[in-house]
């Protein structure tokens, strides 16, 4: 809440007594018999209103002790009870209901004595006196009902609250479960599946160099593969048990260099360029960079055999520039479509607000080029 908002209620409030008391001065003023203590009485017990919201019971007590002799004096009628209503309003509804009905029987029993007490006492007169008596029911009525229907909102809040809280522990439950199930699949399928790969793997060359033969290239690069494989598919099932958040150890832009020797080992002729003061990045950041160059070269080498690769970094000074370019057979006026792989990487750069471009370029080839603001997540 700002402080024009805090003060607004206070702001109202003192017009309000300033309204009240210029039109008691002018009441009391024109009323006969009416003194300079009157005229003060009736100020001050119309200034009392200030108080009304902030501090009703003392609003209530100056108010009726002010405005009672006034009445009781000059009898300047309805008016003269205004503030009295005022402060016993705010006094039932702030839950003093015994002071504010001690205030209003003082008043009403003052000014009904007053009109008894008369030589001349009319039937009006005691018609003023029930009207005032009605005005004061009135008023304890109205401030009952308010109070009630301000908690009556305000339980309606908490309860939605309390609904919207417990409809986010479900749904964070729900998918924490579902993140095990997850975990579940993956650990009984591809970890069983890359394992057996990994050992014939290593069965393999150690024959191979047991018998004194040369290790062929794509047999180590699956070697290492499936070594690298494991320990992403590791760190993602820690990360699917634990909270959802990403590990920070999974693989980052300090592994490019074995990335970029894997895909060589497969026969894809790759360069590295790293342009810009190295520097420690966002972990989302570092992430979704190495994500992108090695999806990538996987789609230089699926889809563009015999090309060469060029990767660029660029550190820029609010964000990190990864560029992969090939000179592959892609046709500008023919577009591939977009696959799982690039529609991954259009996902990560959308979750970190920066931009991507992969597309065929006008001299011949593909181009992946991503620019992540190092700010963190949009």
């Amino acid at each position: 809440m700002s402080i024009s908002d805090r003060s607004r209620p206070l702001v109202e409030d003192g017009l309000l007594a300033l309204v009240m008391a210029a039109l008691l001065a002018v009441v009391v003023a024109n009323t006969p018999d009416a003194g300079a203590l009157d005229l003060a009485g009736a100020l001050a017990g119309a200034l009392a209103l200030v108080g009304w919201r902030r501090a009703p019971l003392a609003a209530l007590i100056v108010s009726t002790a002010c405005m009672l002799p006034v009445a009781l004096h000059v009898q300047p009628g309805l008016t003269a009870a205004f503030p009295v209503m005022v402060t016993v309003f705010a006094a039932v509804h702030a839950g003093h209901r015994v002071p504010a009905a001690l205030a209003a029987a003082a008043y009403l029993g003052g000014d009904l004595a007053t009109h008894l007490h008369g030589s001349s006492t009319t039937v009006r007169d005691l018609q003023d006196t029930s009207l005032l008596m009605g005005w004061f029911v009135a008023s304890g009525i109205a401030a009952v009902v308010t109070r009630h229907r301000q908690a009556y909102l305000e339980e309606a809040e908490r309860r939605a609250a309390e609904a919207e809280r417990t409809r986010d522990e479900t749904a964070r439950r729900r998918a924490g479960e579902e993140r095990l199930r997850i975990a579940r699949e993956l650990h009984d399928s591809l970890t069983h599946s890359i394992s057996i790969i990994k050992v014939q793997a290593g069965v393999a060359v150690h024959l191979a160099r047991r018998r004194g033969e040369d290790v062929p290239p794509a047999l180590l690069a699956i070697q290492e593969a499936s070594s690298d494989a494991m320990r992403e598919l590791r760190a993602t099932l820690e990360v699917l048990r634990d909270d959802g958040t990403e590990d920070t150890r999974a693989s980052g832009l300090d592994r490019l260099d074995d990335l970029v020797e894997r895909a060589r080992s497969t026969g894809l002729s790759a360069t590295v360029a790293v342009s810009g003061a190295r520097r420690e990045l966002p972990a989302e950041v570092d992430r979704a960079a190495y994500r992108i160059v090695q999806e990538a070269l996987t789609n230089v080498s699926r889809h563009s055999g015999g090309a060469a690769a060029a990767v660029r970094i660029d550190y820029a000074d609010a964000a990190l520039v990864v560029r992969v370019d090939d000179d592959g057979r892609a046709d500008p006026d023919a577009p591939p479509v977009p696959g799982t792989g690039l529609l991954g990487m259009r996902e990560r750069v959308a979750a970190l607000g920066g931009r991507l471009r992969a597309e065929p370029r006008a001299e011949g080839g593909f181009t992946v080029r991503a620019e992540l603001p190092l700010g963190g997540p949009a």
